[in-house]
């Protein structure tokens, strides 16, 4: 990559129940982001954080009732319009944003930066255990974390919605590693058009098989490419500081080549990248940090030799 990589930190927890990821940016930053990036001779400035209000300060239920249910949705909805701003300045300067969360649910703002461009067909790659393709009306917990994929593919009612639905076709959607998703959200998904991998898949197929089959899903026919890495799709083990952690994800090693050959698939694609639901309060020794800066230099071409 020949960019110059723009740090934008989004320390949002209002879409999960557990409180803790506001500081992810913070446990990135300090676990060497520029550091490792600038070791690998790519230049690196911090765009700083977006603001998100404090959730002592606000009615989670305060939203629109008549639409289902969604904690803090007015607050994450203007988080996530700010974060689409910030995203959208950052590629007309030519630069490449490294979005730090934060709870998954900026990925709207990431996605809706990237797809500002009415000529740019966007594609994404999404790993993670959850789905994440909850709506209001659909979602057990009411936790907007696990609505953002379909928020941003404009499902249910998030249809029409101008801070969501930014125009991504199903058919350039790749998940990776679901392994934990509620009885509705697991129809949701059968029925749609996006690329659905379990981590079944992965253990019959092999993760570079399955990766590289989903980067080709995504990339077809698209001018950019969003890669969202919810840190809990790596197993507890490897990752212990994560929100929702569910055992029995990839293994350190996998996520590293999954994260290579996202660089040597998509390179010349990959338009962001997105690193989510970090939770200091629940690692040891900062260890998931560490591991997302690691995971981050391998998207962007680290390699052992």
């Amino acid at each position: 990559m020949d960019r110059t990589a723009r740090v934008i930190g989004v320390p949002m927890d209002l879409g999960a129940d557990r409180r803790g990821v506001d500081m992810g940016p913070s446990a990135i930053r300090y676990a060497g982001l520029a550091d490792q990036l600038e070791a690998m001779d790519l230049p690196c400035t911090d765009g700083g954080d977006i603001q998100v209000p404090r959730p002592e300060e606000r009615d989670p239920d305060a939203g629109e009732p008549e639409q289902g249910h969604a904690k803090f949705l007015p607050e994450t909805r203007e988080v996530c319009r700010d974060l689409a701003a910030t995203v959208a300045s950052t590629v007309a300067d030519g630069e490449f944003p490294i979005v730090l969360g934060g709870d998954h649910s900026i990925a709207v703002g990431t996605a809706a930066g990237l797809a500002g461009d009415p000529d740019s067909e966007v594609g994404i790659l999404w790993f993670d255990a959850h789905g994440d393709f909850n709506t209001p009306q659909t979602t057990p917990s009411g936790n907007v974390h696990g609505m953002s994929l379909a928020a941003i593919l404009g499902r249910g009612q998030f249809a029409g919605a101008d801070w969501a639905d930014v125009g991504v076709r199903d058919e350039n959607v790749a998940l990776v590693g679901l392994r934990d998703l509620d009885d509705r959200e697991r129809e949701a998904v059968r029925e749609s058009a996006v690329a659905a991998y379990t981590m079944t898949d992965i253990d019959q197929r092999g993760v570079t098989a399955v990766v590289g089959e989903a980067v080709a899903a995504a990339t077809d026919g698209v001018d950019a490419l969003h890669v969202s890495l919810d840190l809990d799709w790596l197993d507890p083990g490897e990752a212990p500081g994560v929100g929702t952690p569910v055992r029995g994800g990839v293994s350190y090693r996998e996520a590293h080549a999954a994260l290579e050959l996202v660089h040597q698939q998509a390179d010349e694609a990959l338009a962001a990248l997105e690193l989510v639901e970090v939770n200091p309060i629940l690692d040891q020794h900062n260890r998931t940090a560490e591991l997302a800066v690691e995971l981050a230099a391998s998207a962007l071409g680290k390699r052992i030799l």
